[in-house]
């Protein structure tokens, strides 16, 4: 039953599974941008973070880049590559650092179940703490202007929403099929959401987070692409097509020229 239960969770969190993922590795490994791996301490905390560069002359803006229910994939640093190849000194953190078998992160568990289980249960004062550590982190390297924005996917989604209601020097939230928090008083920065059509446990909460944010006076805008399932921004490139489908493929596609847009106009 705990197995079901767990396989339940994964479906409702993030409709694709993450597992399975070589041709992500296989675009990383072909990638010509700096990659690394970053280890931010603070106080009895260690969390380690994947961080690549752009390739461009000047300073740029940090994306802070919040990974599914599936914890740090190479689906999850492979979009953080394509966040710096549009121009941006993108890190993502694995907040399963130090929860994971023998104190080790997202690629020492065994499968998708006992990650989805992990970061479910992980707590939220300690998962603001890392990405507070981690913003902290990126924006004093030499190589970023100062600007900060945050993006995240699936539970990674709710987790950006979430964010810019404590972190308060951020220039946007970029919000991916991910729920909304309770209380969006706080929030200083816009947050332009990314919606699946066909995903109605997420859909369902968006009528009521516009007017929560219309009322607190906070800049939200959503988008919904039709036909697109939850997760479509890794559906929609998997080369397999397993998972993927024509309406995932055009959502993200789609959804990667208004990012980009946003982006620039930051």
């Amino acid at each position: 039953m705990k197995k079901i239960a767990l396989a339940v969770l994964a479906i409702l969190s993030c409709t694709f599974s993450a597992h399975a993922q070589d041709w992500a590795k296989a675009r990383l490994e072909k990638s010509p941008r700096h990659q690394e791996w970053v280890d931010i301490k603070y106080g009895n905390r260690t969390v380690h973070a994947f961080v690549v560069y752009p390739e461009v002359k000047s300073k740029a803006p940090a994306v802070l880049v919040i990974h599914e229910i599936f914890g740090l994939t190479d689906w999850a640093r492979e979009v953080t590559d394509e966040v710096a190849a549009a121009g941006y000194v993108a890190i993502a953190p694995d907040l399963l650092s130090g929860f994971g078998p023998q104190g080790g992160g997202s690629s020492e568990f065994s499968g998708d179940d006992d990650r989805v289980k992990a970061v479910s249960a992980l707590n939220a004062d300690v998962i603001t703490a890392d990405l507070n550590a981690t913003a902290d982190y990126v924006k004093k390297l030499p190589a970023v202007n100062g600007k900060l924005a945050v993006t995240g996917f699936c539970w990674g989604g709710g987790q950006s929403f979430r964010f810019a209601t404590n972190r308060h020097d951020l220039s946007a939230a970029f919000v991916f099929y991910g729920g909304p928090p309770k209380d969006v008083s706080a929030i200083t920065a816009p947050v332009y959401g990314f919606y699946a059509g066909n995903d109605a446990r997420i859909d369902a909460t968006i009528p009521d987070t516009i007017e929560a944010m219309k009322k607190a006076g906070k800049k939200y805008d959503p988008v919904t692409y039709d036909g697109a399932g939850h997760g479509f921004m890794r559906a929609g490139e998997d080369p397999t097509k397993t998972t993927g489908n024509d309406a995932n493929i055009k959502a993200r596609e789609d959804a990667w020229v208004r990012w980009k847009a946003l982006l620039k106009g930051m």
